[in-house]
């Protein structure tokens, strides 16, 4: 059969990495087959999976232990490299079977399934997250050592009977994975981004210091990218605040996204530069690539972490920075979250019109302190004052996302930068949301409000580019819902 070995048993050839593929610093060992794993798109896996399998035995693991270093030996790892993903996977099915027959191990035709799956799973994917990763519905994966894996559904936390052999399983996955955009996770580099070939988003913190074991954490990719009328349906916004929000989004306004952690940033920018026009040039610069633009014309930067030698990396200031030598005419930066919000203000003060960002903060005012505060602490010796006029002559508009208590996520606040009075920040909320109570299944019920402004700051550029019946009409919608309410 194509792919097998002799019979006689040896140590497995050094793996064959496809072309272009950077290698994992740390060594192959014989429970992990790093190298051959074809690279298959996001589309390769299943849309849905059932919920994960109960928890599996010592037996189980010695069983398939037993079948995998078989495995390793009857299958040639180089052949394998060069077929593709769906090829590969009966290749493997079909030498397990015939080792489960050789060895007269006894097992049901569902248990014989699971076993197979697992160690196609193991030498092609990503092993036991394999199932949690096909599942839509899934917004974060989060791994606390090898024997309790947690989920978020629909808001909350879960735990799932997800368990790898030991921590070493967990470890070889997760250097799988960081490998992949070329770089490392060690001992000697315990911390690192990444992200999976789908856009996921990775983090992984590793021993010495994740003192149980290493702890990965995965925010999942939507196949499907939401929309703001989706946003809408989902009860996110009001449709007249997102009438609001596309208006924002095509007059080239300078937007920052605040929110907490899984308030739904990212997913909100995605829906905003929905609007950019299709000629303009814009630029990304994140920590991990994951924004969706689908313009044509769209330049992707990433930052870069040190090497071994503590050389060579990559801030996201540089990537901010070189921006401008690039001639944009959007900036887009992921997430905000040091002295890069300097150059992003000149950015947007230069000509930059509707560059975007986000930023870790819980009120559109806690947004312009942290600003304010990330510039300090980048060095930067300017009066308090200055800085703040910087920021009231960059910033047009903060867009404040929430996760409420219930698990749902809400934009809470559309807000404008209006200007200084003496040495203090003038906004003005066009949109808040205001909780009213919550139902028998402790889901929040509540409304978005529109504050009656008549006329926002940006109604000039509005009328510039030609908005500014939408934008009354839209406010004239807002003032009628919030008056029948």
């Amino acid at each position: 059969m194509f792919g097998r070995r002799s019979n006689v048993a040896a140590t497995p050839a050094a793996p064959v990495v496809p072309a272009g593929k950077p290698v994992a610093p740390a060594p192959v060992l014989q429970d992990e087959v790093r190298a051959a794993r074809p690279e298959a798109p996001p589309a390769a896996r299943p849309p849905a999976a059932p919920p994960p399998a109960p928890h599996k035995s010592e037996d189980y693991f010695r069983t398939k232990s037993m079948i995998f270093g078989a495995l390793i030996e009857a299958i040639d790892l180089a052949q394998l490299a060069r077929l593709d993903a769906e090829s590969a996977r009966e290749e493997i099915r079909d030498i397990v079977s015939e080792i489960i027959g050789l060895k007269n191990i006894v097992l049901s035709i569902a248990e014989q399934e699971e076993l197979l799956d697992d160690i196609c799973n193991d030498v092609l994917g990503y092993g036991p997250l394999e199932p949690l990763l096909a599942r839509d519905d899934i917004a974060d994966v989060m791994v606390n050592g090898a024997d309790r894996t947690f989920i978020e559904v629909g808001g909350k936390i879960q735990l799932t009977n997800v368990r790898f052999r030991d921590n070493q399983q967990l470890m070889n996955i997760c250097q799988r994975i960081v490998s992949q955009v070329g770089r490392r996770v060690d001992e000697s580099s315990p911390i690192c981004d990444a992200r999976l070939p789908d856009g996921s988003r990775v983090n992984v913190i590793a021993p010495p210091l994740a003192i149980d074991g290493p702890a990965l954490t995965i925010r999942k990719f939507k196949k499907d990218k939401l929309t703001l009328d989706q946003l809408v349906r989902f009860g996110a916004i009001s449709p007249e605040g997102a009438k609001i929000l596309q208006i924002i989004g095509k007059v080239r306004c300078n937007v920052v996204i605040s929110g907490g952690t899984g308030s739904g940033k990212t997913t909100l920018l995605n829906c905003l530069t929905a609007y950019i026009e299709h000629d303009e040039r814009v630029i990304t610069c994140e920590d991990a690539a994951e924004l969706q633009l689908q313009q044509p014309h769209v330049v992707r930067l990433e930052t870069r972490p040190p090497n071994l030698e503590g050389q060579g990396s990559v801030t996201m200031r540089d990537l901010v920075k070189n921006c401008l030598r690039m001639r944009p005419e959007r900036i887009i930066v992921g997430e905000v979250r040091g002295p890069e919000a300097f150059d992003l203000l000149q950015a947007m003060n230069t000509g930059h019109d509707g560059s975007m960002g986000t930023l870790h903060a819980n009120s559109p005012r806690e947004c312009l302190a942290r600003i304010e505060s990330m510039i300090t602490m980048g060095g930067f010796s300017l009066p308090s004052k200055t800085l703040r006029e910087m920021i009231t002559g960059s910033v047009d508009v903060i867009i404040q996302a929430m996760r409420m208590r219930d698990g749902s996520r809400r934009i809470t606040h559309i807000t404008e930068v209006l200007g200084m009075e003496g040495d203090v920040i003038i906004t003005q909320d066009l949109f808040v949301y205001d909780v009213l109570g919550e139902d028998a299944n402790g889901r929040l019920i509540g409304r978005h409000r529109s504050t009656g402004i008549g006329r926002p700051r940006f109604w000039d550029r509005a009328r510039y580019y030609g908005e500014e019946r939408a934008l009354a009409a839209a406010l004239d919608a807002a003032a009628a819902e919030g008056e029948a309410a």
